[in-house]
């Protein structure tokens, strides 16, 4: 199950807040645990896998290593159903192309499109309303001060 809270946000991202003419209400994912490689590697192998946990853990960081490898060479990498890998260049304008050389460019960056197992989740995806991380916090904050003000540390 996915949890998810509704934000108000202006309607073309990006735009500085003092500049927002127009909001419309959002869905935002709130995740709230993140699985580490190791627990990723359990979960595997946890699936009927012949392959132990740490075997699992290895592969897992050798291809992270080799994806990282290729994609520095400028190669994409097609992953089946987890789809593509491929640099992606983060760059600072020059007035033209005589202008514009290698330090334009700020960051290389990984893209990822989607494979067909990844490609919208929505048709097997279930949903909860939570509240905001903004509204939890603001609540705890009432508790913690009501526990203050009572006496109840």
């Amino acid at each position: 199950m996915i949890n998810y809270s509704i934000a108000i946000l202006g309607t073309r991202p990006g735009t500085p807040k003092a500049q927002i003419v127009e909001t419309k209400a959002y869905g935002v994912a709130q995740v709230d645990e993140s699985v580490d490689i190791n627990q990723f590697a359990q979960h595997i192998a946890s699936h009927g896998s012949v392959y132990a946990k740490g075997d699992i853990v290895g592969l897992l960081t050798m291809a992270v290593s080799c994806l990282r490898e290729l994609i520095l060479e400028g190669k994409r990498v097609r992953l089946g159903e987890l789809g593509d890998f491929q640099p992606r260049l983060k760059t600072e304008g020059a007035k033209n192309t005589e202008d514009f050389t290698v330090g334009n460019i700020k960051a290389v960056n990984v893209s990822w499109a989607p494979g067909k197992a990844f490609s919208n989740l929505r048709h097997e995806a279930t949903f909860q309303l939570v509240p905001s991380r903004r509204a939890q916090k603001e609540d705890i904050d009432v508790i913690k001060n009501t526990e203050t003000i009572q006496g109840l540390e």
